[in-house]
């Protein structure tokens, strides 16, 4: 067993360690069908040896090669640490400032085994959100980290540390871009190629920002999802007896079960992969789980009638699930369900992030690796299946939306009926949540924020909650619109909840989904309607301008939620150990990372973005945004187009 002073002393060369290759009990990611030719092979092989001095070449190169052949990546088994992998207190760890230290606490917590998705494989959620693309990079990461002073900046380079630079202390210690790959060659199919050969990595949003705190870190963003989705669809503040049916418990579709009982309805939750699953049963994530349909549809149904709070896990398809609703409801008249989505890793349909229901889970596996073309047509039939039973239920009073996750993007790539009339390029015939939940609270300031207790102890965590509430409890006393009020509430009402569910234990930090953070025409920005959904400007904006106002750590990204070359976001980390110096960083940069969206969402036409950034300027001098005039109606418009 490593102890940190080790695993920050650089590469373990002499002696090699030992090659124990991929661990039993541990889930493992998909393997991968890059499609490379001889010369591509080569060059991966290349690529991954050069972390390596010469004399022990000969002995890793038959090994890698066999690793790149059987699982389709060089993720070099042999070089996973031997040390329990957790978020260590940060005085623990061996280094020289503590933004090092806060950066190692957040990496290693995106691989700890109860956290990541597929820890051996360094994926922390989503099936293919790297936190690096093979262990030499931990390695050398780490020990750049040890070594870093205040003078000085990492630079990461898609998983890879390109080293250490000269920079001042007011510098972030940490710049990250993964997945930066020239547009015209930013498809999936180049994806995997690239990523293969070792020079790309998708990082998807938090994952290789070394910003994600599990399930946890989405239940914020969830429970306002569900909260504001029962007052818009169904005109109700309680959701007592109301059922939420969507797919998926991992990394962060987990968060809905949990969700689902802080809101106080039915949650039922398909999942194909039984560990995810079990995982989330004994996290505490999820009160209940079944294998059986029938049960799963009696079990529904008692706690509707008795309007109990529930999170059932159903192992199996949600395709199933959903065929079955409409069973329930052709055979008997009686509607189930109330609300729905879908988690699946979506944007990632043809790798592991979307099972098809004609095929149990190992044999989906298999023939994802054996035969992609067939594994495809049956995705896509799949989801044309799963699509119709939707439709369905939507002639009753029945609400979906889509979860951010390209569920609908590519359902309508498969054929499935999701066209709406006169519809914007961004547009299905179910909103995303952005759209018609999130979208109008992004447009006033509010998103995913987090902190991270880098103590590890509880009542440090307990302080900040206070804190917390106490700051958004006094903003309420002071006066504020009532949409702005209802937010405060509900962010209190989480804040509370989070305490009793015991969600684990400051680094400040928040999603990159979030008001600033992201470019995603069909997720983020999907309800921007001026024609720059599909621009980026704001995102990289963002990325560069949290770095010169005092941000620890920044990361831009391509990808992300939607998938490659659909979005691209970014983040930033933020320590805050209660210097003045500190204090300043966090009141400049806050204050942009968030006026940043907010100005874009009213110069595409947002009224409540609009209203705030006018508010703002007004209290902040320093703040001054060019506002859009009202234009003419669009008989006007029509008129000079065509006389």
């Amino acid at each position: 067993m490593s102890s940190l002073q080790v695993l920050c002393s650089g590469l373990p060369l002499w002696p090699l360690p030992e090659n124990q290759g991929r661990w039993a009990g541990v889930p493992h990611a998909p393997v991968r069908t890059p499609g490379l030719s001889p010369a591509e092979e080569q060059l991966a092989l290349r690529n991954a040896l050069r972390y390596f001095p010469p004399d022990v070449q000969e002995l890793l190169a038959p090994e890698f090669a066999q690793e790149l052949r059987l699982y389709g990546h060089i993720y070099m088994y042999r070089f996973c640490p031997r040390i329990e992998m957790r978020a260590y207190p940060m005085k623990q760890y061996p280094c020289r400032t503590k933004a090092a230290a806060a950066i190692m606490h957040m990496i290693m917590n995106n691989l700890d085994p109860a956290v990541a998705q597929f820890p051996q494989e360094l994926v922390t959620y989503g099936g293919n959100g790297q936190v690096f693309s093979n262990w030499a990079q931990f390695w050398l990461t780490m020990s750049y980290l040890s070594q870093m002073t205040e003078e000085q900046t990492l630079v990461m380079y898609s998983g890879h540390p390109l080293g250490l630079f000269p920079s001042c202390p007011e510098a972030p210690r940490l710049v990250i871009t993964n997945g930066m790959v020239i547009p015209n060659y930013s498809s999936r199919t180049e994806y995997e190629k690239l990523f293969a050969m070792g020079v790309t990595m998708y990082g998807q949003m938090t994952a290789g920002s070394y910003c994600y705190i599990g399930p946890q870190g989405i239940v914020h963003g969830t429970v306002l999802t569900l909260l504001n989705a029962g007052r818009r669809y169904l005109g109700a503040n309680d959701l007592a007896g109301k059922v939420f049916v969507t797919s998926g418990l991992g990394g962060m579709s987990g968060a809905q079960a949990k969700a689902s009982v802080i809101v106080g309805c039915i949650g039922v939750i398909a999942e194909v992969d039984k560990a995810a699953l079990v995982k989330r049963h004994q996290q505490g994530w999820l009160m209940e789980m079944t294998d059986s349909l029938d049960h799963c549809i009696e079990r529904l149904r008692k706690a509707k009638e008795k309007k109990e709070v529930l999170s059932l896990g159903y192992h199996g398809n949600v395709v199933d699930l959903w065929e079955r609703l409409v069973h329930e409801l052709d055979m008997t008249g009686e509607l189930l369900v109330d609300l729905g989505s879908d988690q699946t890793s979506c944007h990632n349909p043809f790798n592991g992030g979307y099972y098809p229901v004609q095929l149990g889970f190992a044999e989906a596996q298999s023939l994802m690796a054996s035969d992609p073309a067939t594994f495809k047509g049956l995705v896509q039939e799949s989801l044309r299946r799963q699509v119709s039973a939707i439709n369905r239920l939507a002639k009753e009073n029945f609400f979906f939306w889509d979860y951010g996750n390209a569920f609908l993007l590519e359902a309508q790539r498969a054929g499935a009926d999701v066209e709406k009339k006169g519809a914007k390029r961004t547009e299905f015939c179910y909103p995303s949540y952005v759209q018609h939940i999130m979208g109008d609270i992004f447009s006033q300031g509010f998103g995913p924020f987090r902190w991270v207790c880098t103590s590890g102890d509880p009542q440090d965590l307990a302080v900040t909650d206070q804190l917390a509430t106490s700051v958004l409890e006094e903003a309420i006393a002071g006066g504020v619109n009532p949409a702005v009020k209802l937010q405060y509430e509900d962010n209190i009402h989480w804040i509370r909840e989070a305490a009793k569910h015991q969600l684990a234990p400051v680094v400040l930090s928040r999603d990159h989904h979030d008001v600033s953070g992201t470019d995603s025409p069909f997720r983020e920005t999907s309800n921007i309607y001026d024609g720059s959904a599909f621009c980026a400007d704001m995102a990289v904006q963002n990325f560069v301008g949290d770095a010169f106002r005092g941000a620890t750590w920044v990361a831009l990204h391509n990808g992300g939620g939607v998938g490659w070359g659909e979005v691209i976001n970014g983040g930033f980390g933020l320590v805050l150990d209660g210097t003045q110096e500190a204090e300043k960083k966090a009141k400049m940069m806050l204050s942009w990372d968030v006026s940043n969206g907010v100005a874009r969402r009213c110069w595409s036409g947002n009224q409540k973005a609009y209203e705030i950034i006018c508010e703002t300027m007004q209290e902040n001098k320093g703040l001054v945004v060019t506002l859009p005039y009202e234009v003419a109606d669009e008989h006007v418009l029509q008129q000079a187009l065509w006389p």
